[in-house]
């Protein structure tokens, strides 16, 4: 529970990412000098940080283990200026991902199956989810039941509250795995205000190729949605009314993909409820991720760059 009024809460996965970065391509069986780093992750704590950096008042929910990363992770997220739940867990460890970065900055991920997998609808703080003008929720907590159940009750408890509620279908290879069906049964009914795929995981969702088609088919599996569609190096797509407009990039300098999706939502979702435009908000997180790209890791150390980006967006 926290005193400070919350504009935004999200509900998912904080997780340690083990960073692997090379300059040149692995050789099978062999040996390589690189850059191997831990770094604070988890989809739904990465979007809870952009925002809160953007100057959102932001409180995530999760569930870590009751082990020295779980406390390393309520230190982390002190020190970036979110409120918290974590729930600790005897049985699970503090969520772990390993993160292959390529020599062309493009990564590859293994997720573990850590205790950010198993929240349960019993351990929500829903008085505080209750008290957000906005819940964030992520297809990472969607894929496996836990923690399906306890995501869920999140968006019932605030929608009843008056919040609105955004989702990001996380990935497509994961969305493949469990079933396009069966991932539409779970999510379609959530009414969803504001609905983040990027293009593959729009591609999966709708079986089509092209961005405005995509978006299309999305509106209709989603109508309460505004559609933002994430193009990466091509910008953003902003569905809206029957109409698309394209958002360009804001730079095509990858250094590491790694968190660019959960930095656009959170800037994305900091322009909205500054009460910016959808395309305005758009523009803003093409920005702020672009900048995350040319960094190592999901959660770069913010510069003066970013400051004066931030700054310049919303002066005062």
């Amino acid at each position: 529970m926290t005193d400070v009024a919350v504009e935004l809460c999200v509900v998912g996965d904080f997780a340690w990412d083990v960073l692997i970065r090379t300059n040149s391509e692995l050789l099978q069986g062999g040996d390589t000098f690189g850059e191997v780093a831990l770094m604070p992750g988890g989809s739904g704590a990465n979007v809870a940080v952009w925002a809160a950096r953007c100057g959102i008042a932001t409180h995530f929910v999760g569930k870590v283990g009751r082990d020295r990363m779980g406390q390393l992770a309520v230190e982390n997220l002190e020190q970036e200026g979110v409120t918290s739940n974590l729930v600790e867990s005897d049985s699970n460890a503090t969520g772990s991902v390993a993160v292959f970065v390529d020599h062309t900055g493009e990564r590859s991920m293994v997720s573990g199956h850590g205790a950010d997998f198993y929240l349960l609808p019993s351990e929500l703080p829903r008085a505080t989810i209750a008290q957000a003008k906005h819940l964030h929720l992520t297809a990472w907590s969607f894929f496996t039941d836990p923690p399906r159940a306890a995501a869920r009750a999140a968006a019932r408890v605030a929608q009843d509250a008056g919040a609105t509620l955004s989702f990001d279908p996380g990935s497509f290879q994961m969305i493949e795995e469990m079933g396009v069906e069966h991932f539409l049964d779970v999510t379609r009914d959530l009414g969803i205000d504001v609905f983040l795929p990027n293009k593959e995981e729009g591609a999966v969702l709708t079986g089509m190729k092209d961005p405005e088609d995509i978006a299309r088919e999305l509106d209709v599996l989603y109508p309460t949605a505004l559609i933002v569609l994430k193009l990466d190096a091509d910008g953003a797509l902003v569905w809206q009314d029957g109409e698309a407009v394209h958002v360009p990039p804001a730079t095509n300098k990858l250094v590491d993909a790694t968190g660019a999706g959960d930095s656009f939502a959170g800037a994305f979702l900091a322009g909205r409820l500054r009460g910016r435009s959808a395309v305005d908000s758009a523009a803003f997180a093409n920005q702020i991720s672009a900048w995350v790209i040319e960094h190592p890791g999901a959660r770069p150390e913010p510069g003066p760059a970013l400051g004066r980006l931030i700054a310049a967006s919303f002066p005062g």
